[in-house]
């Protein structure tokens, strides 16, 4: 199957003896490839299965080793386990070692809240041992309310009048009061502390004795706690270590049993007969239909077809939809690492193009037109490179090294394009600079100032201007900002196509299909861009080009009234609102055409970040030669400068570079409400199947 589409399905029924459900079970557990649809209890005489007996007992030991899994950092074993082992483990040592991290993150906690309630007592005992006052004379009197607290002015309470009895302190430059007066006075006396900044002390309470005493044994406390605390840490450190890998696969082990064992529950049962109900991939319906053949007495996989009209999942207030099958991805091996980019959007609806493929092109070409350097793009790879080292098992972890890898060759094949190295250019015509020594990758041709320092120069129609290398810092710097264009230009082109052609053979939400639908929704859209390109080049370029201008905005005029149309007819929208939201929408276009100059723009910056601590370079070497230490002061900042240029590279580019997808091109035409395709059974990480 092609890469652009995705995997097709079919929908299985399968139905069999009561006696064989534990049969038919195991059979899909072991091929993972049934997508349940799970009974929903609603027709008569059929009712939900129930879970194995030792279902509750898994469970338990599921939800213990869970909790365990909170508790500490674990980490897979980097090769597969048996079975056996796994078992063995779970029924001994495992188990034990599990119910002791139990009781150590239990007494953290207890110790973790003590240190809390300590450190907070410890603070109010330093505040109010300034007053030099027993603590239980601070509280608890019958006749007489007492303020203790802190305040900004001191000298504001001493002369505010009162008849009381004030005691002051300062402890760390906060300002401590302890204020005793009549009950009768307190109300009157709470107003003028207020306007002194008064802020209340939790008096500790149950305590007697000196408070600097209390806070003595409170700081041996607390010294004692935290060893208790740095000692169980380093317990629960010491368990992951010794049984980390045997807690992740004790896990992975389990929930498989615990998903067979509550399998039968999306399993509709009579009293002799079982219904099975789900989805395949039609690639694997013979090996399907193979492995459950001695185990049902009646088995079929339809392959689904989309009608035309009513493929989408769209709306939702369509009840005549029909129900869509999940969807999994087409079998990829290089371009798999960018199914991350389109499950972060969601995955598309059924039959529609997968971007995914494309996105294998175009993701690392942007990436790398920002980025391009040579010595950032060596970095990124790097990175990648030991990402998928340390992964594992993890095929997450794997495809994200993967796809470092993929922006870092982007950067890289850029970087040499435009003979940027860590920030210099190659060949500059003005000054030396190390990257100079690398000259020797370009033609001697590209020595040559009759040429600009090109070893190669194109002039193409429309002020297409091409040239190697392309110094986008200097002399192709307008070059770039054109070329950016003119990539976004084709690029929402390129997505409207794509729309075109789902409109045309499955039709929109609202029900419309074919030629004419497709032209609406898409093919006016193209039209515009078209008229818009022509009017913009023959007012902004040549003179020449002049020609474009009126034909131009006649075909983007037309295109607009077309747009009217398409509002109205096709999206229901009032005929009033059309008129005045067509016009919008068209100029709206454009910010999505010079949206893409980003990839101008994102570039330039991180160059001069690079250049400002490359002016670092020359003091350096004048330093060294002189051997002052300074040069090593200078070589560090010219080193931090450059892993932030490259830090900051690698995250602007893509977030830029992401928006560019999923914001300006999958917006003319992406349906992102597909399924994910979840097949049960074993997905293998650490520990073999039986």
């Amino acid at each position: 199957m092609s890469q652009i589409n995705t995997q097709q399905m079919g929908r299985l029924t399968a139905a069999g003896s009561k006696s064989k459900i534990d049969d038919v079970v195991d059979a899909l557990a072991n091929l993972n490839a049934l997508h349940f649809i799970e009974y929903d209890g609603s027709e008569d005489g059929i009712d939900l299965g129930t879970p194995k007996g030792e279902a509750e007992i898994i469970g338990k030991r599921l939800s213990k080793l869970r909790s365990a899994a909170s508790i500490v950092n674990a980490k897979g074993p980097t090769e597969q386990v048996s079975v056996n082992k796994v078992r063995s483990e779970l029924d001994g040592s495992l188990i034990d070692a599990v119910e002791l991290l139990l009781e150590k993150s239990t007494k953290l906690d207890i110790a973790e809240n003590q240190l809390s309630s300590l450190i907070e007592k410890i603070q109010v005992l330093e505040l109010l041992s300034s007053l030099d006052i027993d603590v239980e004379l601070l509280s608890d009197y019958d006749n007489i309310t007492s303020f203790v607290g802190t305040v900004s002015d001191i000298d504001l309470v001493e002369n505010m009048g009162y008849d009381g009895l004030l005691f002051t302190g300062i402890s760390n430059k906060i300002k401590v009061i302890a204020l005793f007066i009549k009950n009768k006075d307190s109300h009157h006396m709470q107003s003028k502390l207020n306007n002194a900044g008064f802020q209340a002390i939790n008096v500790p309470i149950n305590q007697k004795g000196n408070t600097n005493s209390l806070l003595s044994e409170s700081k041996i406390k607390l010294s004692a706690i935290s060893e208790e605390k740095k000692s169980i840490s380093d317990d629960i450190d010491s368990w992951s270590e010794d049984f980390g890998a045997s807690l992740v696969c004790g896990l992975e082990l389990l929930e498989r049993e615990h998903d067979i064992l509550t399998a039968p529950v999306k399993i509709g049962v009579s009293n002799h007969a079982f219904l099975i109900d789900g989805w395949v991939e039609m690639s694997r319906s013979n090996e399907v239909l193979s492995a459950l053949a001695d185990s049902c007495l009646y088995i079929e996989v339809s392959p689904f077809v989309i009608e035309a009209g009513n493929g989408g999942h769209g709306h939702s207030d369509h009840s005549n939809k029909k129900e869509m099958p999940p969807i999994a991805y087409a079998n990829r091996k290089i371009s798999k690492p960018m199914e991350l980019l389109t499950n972060a959007v969601g995955r598309p609806a059924y039959g529609r193009i997968d971007p995914t493929l494309f996105m294998f092109f175009t993701y690392p070409l942007f990436f790398g037109m920002m980025l391009g350097d040579m010595a950032y793009g060596l970095i990124t790879m790097s990175l990648g490179a030991l990402v998928i080292r340390r992964s594992g098992s993890n095929e997450m972890m794997n495809l994200g090294g993967k796809f470092l890898v993929y922006i870092g060759l982007g950067t890289f094949g850029f970087g040499y394009l435009y003979a940027e190295f860590a920030g210099w250019e190659i060949i500059h015509p003005h000054h030396h600079n190390p990257a100079e020594a690398l000259s020797f990758l370009y033609p001697e041709a590209a020595l040559s100032s009759s040429h600009n320092y090109h070893a190669w120069h194109k002039s193409l129609p429309f002020g297409i201007e091409l040239a190697y290398p392309f110094h986008r810092v200097t002399t192709n710097l307008e070059d770039l900002i054109i070329l950016t264009i003119y990539l976004g230009f084709v690029h929402i082109i390129f997505g409207r196509l794509i729309g075109f052609r789902d409109v045309l053979f499955y039709g929109t939400d609202h029900g419309h299909v074919g030629l004419v639908a497709a032209f609406f929704e898409h093919g006016v859209w193209i039209v515009l861009l078209l008229g818009g390109f022509m009017f913009s080049y023959g007012y902004l370029g040549p003179s020449e080009a002049q020609d474009m201008m009126i034909p131009g905005a006649v075909i983007a005029i037309i295109a607009v009234f077309m747009l009217m149309w398409t509002l109205y007819n096709y999206h229901g929208i009032p005929l009033a609102i059309s008129l005045i939201l067509a016009p919008i929408e068209a100029i709206g276009m454009m910010p999505s055409v010079i949206s893409y100059v980003r990839l101008f723009a994102v570039g330039i910056v991180g160059v001069k970040i690079a250049e400002t601590g490359n002016m670092l370079w020359d003091p350096m070497k004048d330093a060294l030669l002189e051997y002052n230490p300074l040069a090593l002061v200078l070589f560090l900042g010219w080193l931090l400068v450059q892993l932030f240029a490259w830090g900051l590279g690698v995250f602007s580019p893509n977030i830029h570079a992401a928006r560019l997808h999923f914001v300006e091109w999958m917006r003319q035409y992406y349906d992102s409400s597909g399924e994910a395709f979840l097949p049960f059974g074993f997905r293998t990480r650490h520990v073999e199947v039986e």
